[in-house]
């Protein structure tokens, strides 16, 4: 069985990435577990704490992308410092690829909170609490939260 090479990998992680986005919505999980599937590193328990941060973090659209947030726990889950480790140092290695990972982000898309991502894709932002703005940001959205989360996706299997 011949073996497939990282960029191989990084594609169908976008790709698993961006279906999931489509169907089941909650970008950080999607990223995680497309991340998880491909090449692992990835726990069900990250990808299920990572659920709260979909939105910009409780659905509020005011912190960052959840999409660029689970990227960001996918590089710390293979690089982070173990709890055991506090006392070792600041493994500023993990904080330069999230650094390099955050800066791609901003400079692909213009912004890092929800908010700055969806004024980019549908020129104003919404309140996801109430139905109907929740409605009209799924439909003028399209399928942009998809797309990042997608690039999203493969920076980070070529990252790792």
């Amino acid at each position: 069985m011949p073996k497939i090479n990282k960029q191989e990998l990084a594609e169908q992680a976008s790709q698993q990435a961006y279906a999931d986005e489509i169907e089941y919505g909650c970008c950080p999980q999607c990223v995680l577990k497309a991340v998880q599937s491909t090449v692992g590193y990835v726990s069900d328990e990250t990808i299920k704490a990572s659920h709260g941060l979909s939105g910009g973090g409780g659905l509020a659209g005011l912190g960052t992308c959840g999409a660029l947030t689970g990227g960001l726990l996918a590089l710390s889950a293979k690089r982070g410092r173990d709890h055991d480790k506090f006392d070792k140092g600041k493994f500023v290695g993990n904080f330069k690829l999230g650094q390099k990972l955050v800066e791609r982000f901003q400079t692909e898309f213009g912004g890092v909170t929800c908010q700055q991502l969806q004024e980019k894709f549908t020129g104003q932002t919404y309140n996801m609490w109430d139905e109907q703005q929740y409605k009209d940001f799924t439909e003028a959205r399209g399928n942009k939260c998809a797309e990042a989360t997608a690039r999203v996706t493969k920076w980070v299997v070529e990252m790792l």
